[in-house]
């Protein structure tokens, strides 16, 4: 095959390209780490988060005594929901209304809640969650494939 053509400058072209979508998506993961869940820290969330969170780690992630603790704290949750995107409450049609940096924080934010339990797993919160918010198979799975990035 002979030809005159060099691919080298598009290809490093669109290396640079990839690189600074990446920088986006890092910017943003960046800021998303730095804000989380800081309205548990507002005068409105804090009271109730003070409450209940001993009372919610002592506990197994979505048993009967769990969803009756959220019941009780669902003043706090509702906002809490609703001025923090990485909950899939936060959009009216649930994890279909998120983006994927939406996604990468909700996961992570899984990851972490699991840190809080003594009884916590990554694998069953998934899916747990699956079902709790209409999770499709190929996203279950994709999440699912990431779990090992966290081990």
């Amino acid at each position: 095959m002979t030809t005159t053509y060099d691919s080298s400058t598009d290809t490093l072209e669109h290396i640079t390209n990839v690189s600074s979508t990446i920088d986006i998506v890092l910017k943003e993961l960046l800021n998303r780490a730095e804000l989380h869940d800081r309205s548990k820290l507002e005068s409105f969330e804090k009271p109730y988060f003070d409450q209940y969170t001993l009372k919610l780690k002592t506990m197994t992630y979505g048993s009967a005594e769990y969803k009756q603790c959220l019941k009780e704290l669902s003043v706090a949750l509702d906002h809490h929901y609703k001025n923090n995107r990485h909950h899939p409450e936060h959009f009216e049609n649930g994890v279909d209304g998120m983006n994927l940096i939406d996604l990468i924080e909700m996961f992570c934010d899984w990851k972490a809640a699991t840190l809080r339990h003594s009884d916590g797993d990554l694998l069953k919160s998934l899916e747990h969650n699956k079902e709790r918010f209409g999770i499709s198979d190929q996203l279950y799975n994709i999440l699912k494939n990431s779990i090992n990035l966290f081990e």
